[in-house]
């Protein structure tokens, strides 16, 4: 059942959905063989060469696939929803998965007999080639072994492409593929022939204008193909849709669209031939409604129907879009999440709001195809109507885990701390999950690597060492701490040393991409890469950064604040004693049954605030909230076995009920705040090879499920190899006080350093946002955490019994899409940990 004020959506969206919902994901070998020949042919050229003859022989002879019922045309792959290798960037993991990719426990791929033995020929061609194996011989010992102990891993860029880039589909969509080489011939034209740089800028023009003449190639193949298939068809109204295909794709992306059609195949030609250039995911549309809008406008003939199922089209499109990973990354990335964000509403480049028409089209289109991508977003200001404000939490009250939320109002002046003018940062979209970025002026390189905060705090504790083995710098023991200040010293010590490995770890493999896959079809669209003639993965951005993400900074915090309070303040137990429950996992047996909490209503948490102010008299704002969390907590939290407690139990039991950030309480949350400072202020001391900064991010994909099991027990109460709390989100069932003063605590953080992104969510029973009243006091909360200066915000609205039932019977819910973290993804694909992680969220109500 849609919202009240939802269309339905056509039926041709129905069948095209279902034909993604009903797909089996499988590993093909065209794109591989070929790139593997093209390499082969072209040995003597420069790298940049070489990667323009690769393109250009993929884009002339990757098989060329229409599907039933489709408007806008386009696949990476035969088969929907697959995906294409890149052996280019990594290879050997593939081949060791064979055998085990259709049965692994997260985003399986059926690889036949046939392609594997295709793919196996081609991998031969690739020892010491790969993009990875040049980055790993960058790196020294001790970063391996800090990868390998889980402190943190490179291995999004490691192993694949690049991606996380927005390019100027605008101009594609004004200018055309022949425009762009039309720009392209006149700076070869103006090049200085006595500048030493001349050659490798000549290298790169070329490279661009073979790229470009192979990608008008290839859309006049889905020209040739549609009209082949229009003389075949026997329905008059399919047969004149296959013609006006035709002639769509004759026309874009090679010259500049002239209707809404033909805007939204070039656009989604752009799109498609991203990903097959390389392996990189989160290519993101961004703006989509500020680009497409002008063509909407003009194009005064077409149908409102027809152009909204235009825009179902290409969102179903977005869809057929995958990518397969190695077995760990693959439970860091699970449900097949590819993070094509599209963003809209905000404010314009002249700070005016920018809602429009297709602003609403756009949520409409989210409503009728219910399938994870695109991961859509909007912008909130202090200028945003209401009226989009409603419409995008009537949105969010669907379920489907969208809109995520971004304030401008912290994201703008973020950017322009970095260097990026006012003028781009207004214009900012979201790439990925949750980064920020100026689109077709930056090379960001989000998502650059994860880095585990809470492992660092567990080395920290054991002076530098992971078990027997001295990882870290050798610091302090902490049963000599007097204070919790030498805890600081230490952390701050260990944190220099392991963002610096990091550092040296990022570096490696952006060097490694700049020196063996520079990507001349995509650099070609991002400014100022042809003024500047050199590649995007050489420095052509006008802007560039690395970002690299942290997660555990909620478990830090808490189990900083824990040892504060029970060990220097009150006294409750020694460092010893932690140190003895700690080593011991606090002599848990078993497995932790997934549970889920629900948070107090307002009316509920003012009631129990008038009865503690009545029993104790006057006491401090910040008092009346711990004596509110330690009476809940005593209620909900369980003794871990039944009888006597052991005393590492009663350990356990008193870190348990201390108070944890989420709660809105001063003392605990910036103690959260001082962890996370402490690890983005080490990371902004570094530059990248392309001549920008590193900046930080808090965001975990899902891994914080996956290094959650490379983390010990920690102060907190939580127990070895469980999740940690994902992003700059409580832990799970943590959060009790209600959606406010979580989202006060969250909104404590210092979002603007982090610039890089943050990333918090909020799990709602359905019933909490139902009616006006609860729209309203939905809205409100937005409003109230962004004036506060949070960064980002987005929901689950989905009731626990049922995300228990999806477990029981995922036959009976393969549209049932949930927010994992930054993306949205089916349910019922997620690894079964994920799944758990999901429903453990606290329940939130007003």
């Amino acid at each position: 059942m849609l919202e009240k004020g939802f269309t339905n959506p056509t039926d041709r969206v129905v069948r095209l959905k279902n034909t993604i919902l009903r797909a089996q994901p499988y590993v093909e070998s065209e794109r591989a063989v070929l790139a593997t020949q093209a390499y082969r042919e072209n040995e003597q050229l420069p790298a940049i060469m070489r990667r323009a003859k690769v393109v250009e022989k993929i884009f002339n002879e990757l098989p060329v696939t229409i599907r039933p019922d489709e408007l806008i045309v386009g696949a990476v792959t035969i088969n929907p929803r697959s995906t294409e290798i890149c052996p280019e960037f990594s290879f050997d993991w593939v081949e060791k998965e064979f055998e085990t990719m259709a049965t692994r426990i997260a985003d399986p791929f059926v690889i036949e007999k046939k392609t594997a033995q295709e793919l196996h020929e081609a991998f031969k061609y690739w020892p010491g080639k790969t993009t990875s194996e040049l980055a790993a011989s960058y790196m020294s010992a001790e970063t391996h072994a800090a990868m390998n102990n889980g402190v943190f891993t490179v291995g999004n860029y490691f192993f694949g492409g690049v991606g996380h880039v927005c390019v100027d589909y605008g101009k594609i969509l004004k200018k055309g593929f022949s425009g762009v080489i039309d720009e392209v011939k006149q700076a070869l034209a103006n090049l200085d022939r006595t500048q030493p740089d001349y050659i490798k800028k000549e290298q790169f023009y070329h490279a661009v204008i073979i790229s470009y003449q192979a990608a008008i190639k290839f859309a006049h193949r889905y020209a040739d193909e549609a009209a082949r298939l229009a003389q075949l068809e026997a329905n008059p109204h399919r047969k004149d849709e296959l013609a006006q295909i035709a002639q769509n794709c004759r026309r874009v992306p090679e010259q500049g669209a002239t209707t809404f059609w033909e805007a939204c195949q070039a656009f989604w030609f752009v799109q498609s031939m991203l990903q097959i250039e390389s392996s990189g995911h989160s290519i993101s549309p961004g703006r989509f409604d500020q680009y497409m809008y002008p063509y909407l406008a003009a194009d005064t003939d077409i149908d409102p129907i027809f152009a909204q199922e235009l825009v179902d089209c290409c969102w179903i499109k977005l869809n057929d879009i995958n990518k397969t990973r190695d077995e760990v990354s693959a439970q860091a990335f699970a449900g097949y999440a590819v993070f094509q964000n599209l963003i809209v509403g905000g404010q314009t480049e002249e700070g005016l709001d920018a809602t429009n028409r297709l602003t609403y089209m756009c949520m409409e289109a989210t409503a009728h195809v219910r399938l994870p991508q695109p991961s859509f977003s909007i912008r909130v200001w202090q200028g945003t109507p209401d009226e989009f404000l409603f419409r995008a939490c009537e949105l969010v009250r669907l379920g489907l885990g969208v809109p995520a939320m971004y304030n401008d109002e912290v994201i703008i002046p973020a950017l322009q701390n970095r260097g990026v003018s006012l003028h781009d940062a207004r214009d900012y979209c979201i790439i990925g999950c949750v980064e920020p970025q100026a689109p077709h002026r930056t090379e960001g390189w989000h998502d650059a690597a994860f880095f585990n905060v809470a492992k660092v705090l567990e080395i920290t504790l054991h002076g530098g060492r992971v078990g027997n083995k001295q990882l870290g710098p050798v610091t302090a023991e902490m049963t000599k701490y007097t204070n919790i200040e030498d805890f600081f010293a230490a952390f701050k010590t260990q944190m220099a040393y392991f963002v610096h490995k990091l550092v040296e770890a990022c570096n490696s493999v952006d060097i490694a991409h700049g020196e063996r896959c520079p990507l001349p079809f995509l650099s070609a669209m991002v400014d100022d890469c042809i003024g500047r003639g050199k590649s995007l993965q050489e420095g052509g951005a006008i802007y560039n950064f690395t970002g690299p993400q942290a997660f555990g900074i909620a478990d830090s915090g808490d189990s900083v604040y824990a040892m504060q309070k029970q060990v220097f303040d009150d006294k409750k137990l020694s460092l010893a004693e932690l140190k003895t429950a700690l080593d011991a996992n606090f002599d848990y047996q078993g497995q932790p049954q997934t549970t889920s909490r629900m948070s107090l209503g307002e009316d509920e948490i003012n009631a129990l605030v008038q009865r503690i102010v009545e029993q104790n008299g006057a006491l401090e704002p910040a008092a009346i909230k711990e004596e509110v969390y330690r009476q809940l907590s005593e209620t909900n939290v369980t003794p871990a076995s039944s009888g006597r407690m052991s005393r590492n139990e009663e350990i356990r039991h008193i870190l348990e009920n201390t108070p944890c950030f989420g709660n809105d309480i001063d003392a605990v949350d910036y103690v959260a705040r001082r962890c996370a400072l402490v690890y983005c202020q080490e990371v902004e001391k570094y530059t990248n090879p392309r001549g920008g900064r590193f900046q930080a991010g808090i965001y975990p994909v899902s891994a914080n499920v996956l290094f959650g099991k490379d983390v010990a027990a920690l102060p907190d109460g939580r127990l070895a190899k469980q999740p940690l709390a994902d992003g700059v989100s409580p832990r799970q069932g943590k959060d009790i006080l209600g959606p406010t003063a979580a989202a006060n605590s969250v909104a404590k953080l210092d979002h603007f350093i982090a610039s890089n992104g943050t990333l918090y969510n909020q799990k709602f029973l359905p019933s909490a946002l139902a009616g006006e009243k609860g729209l309203r006091h939905f809205s409100g909360l937005v409003r109230s955490y962004f004036d506060k200066k949070g960064m980002h915000v987005q929901f689950n609205v989905i009731d626990r019994d049922l995300l228990l039932d999806a477990q029981q019977h995922p036959e009976e819910h393969q549209d049932l899409v949930v927010r994992v973290a930054g993306y949205s993804a089916q349910f019922i694909v997620l690894a079964k940990e994920v799944q758990d992680d999901i429903i453990s969220r606290t329940e939130q109500t007003f």
